[in-house]
C-alpha cells in the first residue's frame, strides 16, 4: 500500500464523520449558515439596500430578499465588475467563473476566497466518502486526470476570471498535481480536438487509475484512444477503477461508456456549479447525492408547479418532501441572493438529504400544455433501451415541432446511436409508449389527436461532436441541453440526419 493510500483511510474516517454529525442535523446547521450569512451580508451594498441589520429569522428574510435570476442580479454585478468592493459580498471576488446565459449573454458569477475551497474540497470529499465506504485506496498511487476547460485565467478589474473547471485546476493541492495528467501546457490549449490528442499522447503510457469529466467528453476520450490503439480502455489503462462525473445523467452513457472500457468499474456522481458545490455521491448503495448544508450555502426550494407565480412558496431544507420536483434556490458566501440557479432537483432521501438532478427550469416542453421536463425524457430513454439491450447511445435531444410541413404537430427525438436498435421503428413507438406512461398530459394529448406520435430522426456519426464544434462549445463542461421548447438546436441537427 502506497502513502497516499494509506493516509487517505483514516482521513476518509475523519470526513465520514463530520458528514455525520453535519447531515444529522440539517437544521441546525442550514439555519447557522443563514445567520452568518445575513451578518456578514449587511455590511455590503446589497445588505444596506435589502435592511440586512433588521433580519433575524427565514421569515424575515423571505421579506426582505426576492427570487432573482442573474437578469435581475446584473446591476450589482456590474459594479462588482467595475472593480467596487462591498457589493453583494465582502470585499472583492477571488474569481470570476465566466459561464453562458440564455438571455444575458456571458455571465460572471462571484466566487468568494471564503467560498473558493469549496469547490475543491467537496470534490475531494466525494472520493473520500467512497474510500471510506469501500476501502478502496489504490486508485490515489496513479494518475489521475480531469477533463476540463483551459486553467489560463483572464482579469476584470484585478478579479482572475475563467470557466468553473480552469478556476478548480487552480484550488487543486501540490500534493495532488504530481500524478495529476495531462501537463498544464496542454491543458491550455484551447482548440478541444487538438487538446484531445495531446491528452492521449501523454497519458497512453501512464498508469491512469481515476478518470473524471462529462460523459459525453470521456466518451470521446475513450473512443480516440480505441482508434490510435485497436483496445478496450482496461487492455490500456489495467488499473483504471473510478470514473467521475457530473454535469449530466450519466444513464443514456453508461452502456457504450463500459463497453468502450470493457467492463465494469465504479463512478461518483457530483453536483459542482459555478454557484456553488451542491452535492455528491456518498453511497455506493443508495439513490442520489448528498446535499452539501455546511458549505457557506443556506438553500431554499421552490415547487416548480409554483416558481412561475408572483408569490411563490420558499421552502427551508426541512420542510422540502420527497419525490417532489423544486427549483433550488441558493443564498451563498460569495454574495448571490435568493439566487435561482435554474436547475430542478428531487429528494430521494431525507436521513439524509439526497437529491437527483431531474432538469432545468427553463429546459422542459410547455409547447402544448404537457410540461415535460428533463428527468421525464431521461427515464424514457433509460427504460426504452432496457427493452432494447443492443442500442448504445452517443447524445440525444428533444424539441417540439408546432408547425411541420406534413402531419400533425409533434416531439421531434434527434438521436445519435453508436448501435441502433434492430427496429427503429418498434424503438420509437415503445419512446412514445413510456413518455406517455410518465406523463398524463402527453398522454392525453395523443389520446385527443392533438400531436401524434413523436417522431424520431436518427443522426449521422459525429452529430453532436460537429455541432458543438460549430457553436465554439466543443469540449470542457459544455454540453448539449436534452430538451427545449423551441426549434433552435433542432434546426441545426437536423442538418446532419443520416
Amino acid at each position: 500500500m502506497g502513502i497516499r493510500s494509506f493516509l487517505a483511510k483514516p482521513f476518509a474516517a475523519y470526513i465520514a464523520s463530520q458528514t455525520k454529525e453535519w447531515s444529522g442535523k440539517p437544521g441546525f446547521y442550514q439555519e447557522k449558515t443563514l445567520q452568518m450569512l445575513v451578518q456578514e451580508g449587511k455590511s455590503t451594498l446589497f445588505g444596506k439596500d435589502h435592511d440586512f441589520a433588521s433580519i433575524k429569522t427565514y421569515e424575515d428574510f423571505k421579506k426582505h430578499v426576492p427570487i432573482r435570476d442573474y437578469e435581475a442580479l446584473i446591476p450589482y454585478v456590474n459594479q462588482v465588475l467595475e472593480g467596487k468592493p462591498d457589493i453583494l459580498w465582502k470585499g472583492k471576488p477571488a474569481y470570476f467563473a465566466k459561464t453562458s446565459g440564455t438571455t444575458s449573454g456571458t455571465k460572471y458569477i462571484p466566487i468568494s476566497k471564503e467560498s473558493a475551497p469549496h469547490h475543491f474540497k467537496s470534490a475531494f470529499n466525494a472520493s473520500l466518502s467512497y474510500i471510506h465506504e469501500t476501502g478502496k485506496s489504490a486508485f490515489l498511487e496513479g494518475n489521475l486526470i480531469f477533463l476540463s476547460g483551459s486553467p489560463q485565467l483572464d482579469e476584470i478589474a484585478g478579479i482572475k476570471t475563467g470557466r468553473l473547471s480552469g478556476i478548480s485546476n487552480h484550488l487543486v493541492p501540490s500534493f495532488l498535481r504530481t500524478n495529476q495528467k495531462p501537463s498544464y501546457q496542454t491543458n491550455c490549449i484551447e482548440d478541444w480536438e487538438e487538446k484531445l490528442d495531446k491528452i492521449i499522447d501523454e497519458t497512453l503510457g501512464a498508469d491512469m487509475r481515476m478518470i473524471s469529466g462529462i460523459p459525453p467528453w470521456a466518451q470521446m476520450y475513450f473512443d480516440r484512444i480505441q482508434a490510435r490503439t485497436g483496445k478496450k480502455i482496461k487492455d490500456v489503462f489495467p488499473n483504471f477503477s473510478l470514473f467521475v462525473y457530473g454535469g449530466v445523467n450519466f444513464e443514456p452513457y453508461r452502456a457504450k461508456l463500459f463497453d468502450s472500457i470493457g467492463k465494469k468499474i465504479d463512478s461518483i456522481e457530483t453536483y459542482p456549479a459555478s454557484e456553488g458545490f451542491i452535492a455528491y455521491q456518498d453511497s455506493q448503495h443508495q439513490e442520489g447525492m448528498l446535499l452539501l448544508l455546511n458549505t457557506g450555502i443556506f438553500y431554499e426550494f421552490i415547487l416548480t408547479d409554483e416558481y412561475f407565480n408572483d408569490k411563490p412558496t420558499r421552502l427551508g431544507i426541512e420542510e422540502v418532501e420527497l419525490g417532489k420536483n423544486y427549483a433550488v434556490i441558493i443564498n451563498s458566501n460569495s454574495g448571490l441572493w435568493g439566487y435561482s440557479i435554474g436547475d430542478t432537483v428531487k429528494f430521494v432521501s431525507k436521513k439524509p438529504y439526497r437529491l437527483v438532478v431531474s432538469g432545468r427550469i427553463k429546459h422542459f416542453i410547455p409547447a402544448f400544455g404537457e410540461h415535460v421536463i428533463g428527468e421525464e425524457v431521461e427515464k424514457t430513454m433509460k427504460h426504452t433501451m432496457q427493452k432494447f439491450p443492443e442500442v448504445e447511445l452517443v447524445e440525444f435531444t428533444v424539441a417540439p415541432n408546432v408547425a411541420p410541413k406534413e402531419g400533425m404537430p409533434h416531439h421531434e427525438w434527434l438521436i445519435e446511436f453508436a448501435h441502433e436498435p434492430n427496429n427503429k421503428e418498434a424503438f420509437r413507438l415503445e419512446l412514445d409508449h413510456q413518455l406517455r406512461e410518465l406523463n398524463v398530459y402527453y398522454d392525453d394529448l395523443i389520446s385527443g389527436n392533438i400531436l401524434s406520435t413523436l417522431k424520431l430522426t436518427p443522426l449521422r456519426k459525429n452529430t453532436f461532436i460537429d455541432y458543438m464544434k460549430s457553436v465554439g462549445k466543443l469540449g470542457g463542461q459544455n454540453k448539449v441541453p436534452r430538451l427545449s421548447n423551441d426549434r433552435k438546436i433542432a434546426e441545426e441537427l437536423v442538418k446532419f440526419v443520416i
